[in-house]
């Protein structure tokens, strides 16, 4: 079956002519990290000082995690692999995420950079607020970004990191099936939860039903 990359170098590939804009294209690992614990920190803090209450409060928790996992499938799917028809709009295509289509292992472009993932947390962040007018805006929006920071560090091993365990295993093989043979399927990339639901799986391969008998 045909492949869908064309290098696996991890050397990055140079995405613009300027420095400036070509620094701010590669971003370490652990700069997320860096960026969203100090935030998390914050809305958590908020959310236990708050009069939202043990019982609401992880229930709130668990709705913002819950709306992630559905953010990160509908970005994936329909941001990210949206591809338009124009020149420009096939460039801007290629820089959001076909470069990692293209070179799925270089790895200074396997996290979304700041000058990304903050616009889209600030944007997300004044919708959220405008919807949960209560204090239990806080716990959701603390597992929201715990959320994110969960997709990209599992975002990164995948490409990366020698997996033990089955789970992990199994997650890791979900991801690189979406890359290596149907990139218009298997959106999940923290989970398949949402491609099961929206019946996005993989189709079922004949000899490793077999294998498995």
């Amino acid at each position: 079956m045909k492949q869908h990359y064309v290098s696996n170098s991890e050397e990055s590939t140079r995405m613009f002519k300027s420095d400036f804009f070509e620094l701010f294209s590669k971003v370490h690992w652990s700069v997320p990290l860096i960026v969203f614990i100090p935030a998390i920190a914050y809305f958590f803090y908020q959310g236990v000082t708050s009069s939202v209450g043990i019982i609401n409060g992880a229930l709130y928790f668990m709705m913002g995690f819950l709306v992630w996992t559905a953010t990160e499938y509908v970005m994936h799917r329909f941001v990210f692999h949206f591809v338009p028809k124009s020149k420009i709009g096939l460039r801007l295509h290629f820089i959001f995420h076909g470069v990692h289509h293209d070179y799925p292992k270089d790895r200074l472009r396997l996290v979304l950079p700041p000058a990304v993932s903050i616009p889209l947390a600030t944007m997300f962040y004044f919708i959220f607020r405008n919807v949960i007018i209560s204090d239990g805006f806080y716990m959701f929006f603390t597992a929201f970004l715990i959320g994110y920071l969960i997709y990209d560090m599992i975002h990164y091993a995948i490409h990366h990191v020698q997996f033990k365990g089955k789970f992990w295993n199994l997650l890791k093989s979900h991801h690189l099936k979406h890359h290596y043979v149907y990139p218009e399927k298997g959106y999940g990339v923290s989970s398949p939860l949402w491609d099961k639901i929206v019946r996005t799986e993989f189709p079922i391969d004949k000899k490793e039903t077999t294998k498995s008998a």
